[in-house]
């Protein structure tokens, strides 16, 4: 699943976009936002792989709202004015739709940024790896992404729980949210990340993870039950 965001300030725009997303089932829609506050509320608690970003919009616009990310996800320009084209690609835009554009173009653009978004293989690149490297207490842990349960926040430690061992590194919360994939952990709470495909139950305000009992904060709920498609 790719995980897109409306951004734009008019609400028909924003049912067009969603409309068109209708028709590729590879799109999951996080969310609409109306400005560029709102927008990077979301992308706080949730990562996108795709934004669609209109320009002109009230308190920041598209290329304001831009430089406020570090590490901004693939970029598809939704916006009434041609003049901003160069702008957009210098700014590393994937692509740039002038309003109002038709389905077929809407998914040119899509396929432009799913390519982006693929591994690259050969001429001296290698696919994504499946793990990633931890150091504590003096010594280097591999990690399996499929092995680890959940994460939690503990200070200026993070606590990770794997299916066979506890590791506690003294690393940031977010520093350590940055290694994992997107599409297999989502944030569930301020001081609790979760591995999406270890969720056995969901009861109440609590995830079920082996044995494990996670809570669900009142922030995070809504975006945790969009990727599992249990809200429209």
């Amino acid at each position: 699943m790719i995980r897109c965001l409306i951004i734009d300030d008019e609400p028909f725009a924003r049912k067009i976009i969603l409309e068109y997303c209708k028709y590729l089932p590879q799109l999951q829609v996080l969310g609409e936002c109306s400005n560029a506050l709102e927008a990077r509320k979301t992308l706080q608690e949730q990562a996108a792989d795709i934004i669609f970003l209109d320009i002109h919009m009230p308190v920041m616009d598209g290329f304001g709202f831009l430089k406020t990310l570090p590490h901004p996800p693939q970029v598809i320009f939704t916006t009434a004015y041609k003049e901003y084209a160069a702008n957009a690609f210098d700014v590393n835009a994937c692509d740039y739709l002038i309003k109002p554009f038709t389905l077929e173009r809407f998914i040119i653009a899509i396929d432009k940024a799913t390519k982006q978004l693929e591994p690259t293989v050969g001429a001296g690149n290698s696919p994504v790896p499946d793990y990633f490297f931890l150091k504590t207490d003096g010594r280097i842990h591999k990690l399996f992404f499929n092995e680890v349960l959940y994460a939690e926040a503990n200070g200026n430690y993070t606590k990770i729980v794997t299916t066979g061992q506890q590791l506690m590194p003294k690393m940031p919360f977010s520093d350590y949210e940055e290694l994992l994939p997107a599409t297999q952990f989502a944030r569930v709470h301020r001081s609790f990340i979760i591995n999406l495909s270890k969720i056995r139950v969901i009861e109440g305000n609590t995830v079920h993870l082996d044995k494990y009992q996670i809570p669900i904060g009142s922030n995070y709920r809504e975006s945790l039950l969009k990727i599992l498609k249990l809200t429209t």
